[in-house]
């Protein structure tokens, strides 16, 4: 199994950027956390992280028909990225969207996601561990 883990703009900063909400940890330290992981469950991980809608487009584009699930934090993206929702769509490969945070709880903008549609389940509040459970989740719908 290949699962893709997207993530989207600011992830870069987890350790910097309100480690109140995000936590210390960084995106390296998340990384390793994936990659530990999937090397335990014995499937293959690509991380792919960027501040640009259209580098995330194009790598949803780039991963039809060679990846079996889409792990996705669209962050900011989240509420604003038709785009994104449409390469999901595009693509048909089974996606999870995930948030470090709990934005349930968070600001009125943080309510609306336009990627949810596409995707087959959202994990949100977890931290880390989120990931974690989205792999679990793809894991158990390619079976």
């Amino acid at each position: 199994m290949k699962i893709l883990v997207i993530n989207g703009p600011n992830l870069n900063m987890l350790g910097i950027r309100e480690p109140d909400i995000y936590g210390k940890s960084t995106y390296a330290d998340l990384c390793r956390f994936i990659t530990d992981y999937a090397a335990q469950k014995g499937i293959e991980v690509k991380l792919f992280q960027s501040n640009h809608e259209g580098a995330l487009v194009d790598e949803i584009q780039a991963a039809y028909q060679k990846f079996d699930g889409i792990v996705i934090n669209p962050a900011a993206y989240t509420h604003t990225s038709v785009a994104i929702l449409d390469a999901v769509k595009s693509v048909g490969i089974p996606t999870v969207e995930v948030h470090i945070s709990a934005v349930e709880t968070r600001e009125d903008f943080r309510q609306v996601s336009y990627i949810r549609q596409a995707c087959i389940k959202t994990i949100t509040g977890l931290g880390f561990d989120g990931y974690l459970r989205a792999i679990d989740i793809l894991i158990e719908n390619g079976k």
